[in-house]
């Protein structure tokens, strides 16, 4: 995964990660068939991994605010423990392995989430909008913060998300999500 973070898709290539992890490109080739099968299966094993932790103990007939809330705290939590693993997915989805990784990898998070908007429309917590358009009036801001505090990291920007300002931007989305 770090190889591939950091060389992107066009710099990856057997030969290099045989040579970082000191093996020969024959041994690779016991484990997987191509570059494109190695990428496949590490990226499947990372969504399935990140998907179990942000289902565990998430229950779809929460409120809107208190599911929210819930998967903002576990995404923060998860997304800030994981750079390389949530910049590798990244690299992934913008790239034609998008269908294949994400087709059916995380369909049980999916439907969960789908659940959890049905039931926050059925019970009149928010208006009918597409999953989608949910997804990034929901998490686009806390996506953004995490970005802006990974890059802070790496630069002499000082921008260091808190838990303080991941609260106070929650509640400022969730306002404009209901009202």
């Amino acid at each position: 995964m770090e190889l591939l973070v950091r060389e992107g898709l066009e710099g990856f290539s057997v030969n290099k990660i045989a040579r970082e992890c000191h093996i020969s490109v024959r041994t690779l080739y016991i484990y997987y068939k191509d570059s494109d099968d190695l990428i496949v299966r590490i990226a499947k094993e990372e969504a399935k991994k990140m998907e179990e932790m942000l289902l565990d103990g998430f229950d779809a007939s929460w409120s809107i605010e208190k599911g929210l809330e819930w998967m903002w705290k576990a995404r923060a939590d998860y997304m800030l423990d994981n750079e390389t693993s949530v910049r590798f997915l990244d690299l992934l989805r913008h790239s034609t392995y998008r269908k294949i990784i994400f087709g059916g990898t995380i369909q049980k998070f999916q439907k969960t989430m789908e659940a959890f908007l049905q039931n926050a429309i059925r019970n009149k917590e928010i208006d009918a909008l597409p999953l989608e358009v949910f997804w990034s009036l929901a998490f686009s801001p806390l996506h953004s913060l995490i970005q802006l505090h990974n890059e802070s990291q790496s630069t002499d920007k000082k921008f260091k998300l808190t838990n303080k300002l991941l609260d106070q931007t929650f509640k400022k989305m969730l306002k404009g999500l209901l009202h």
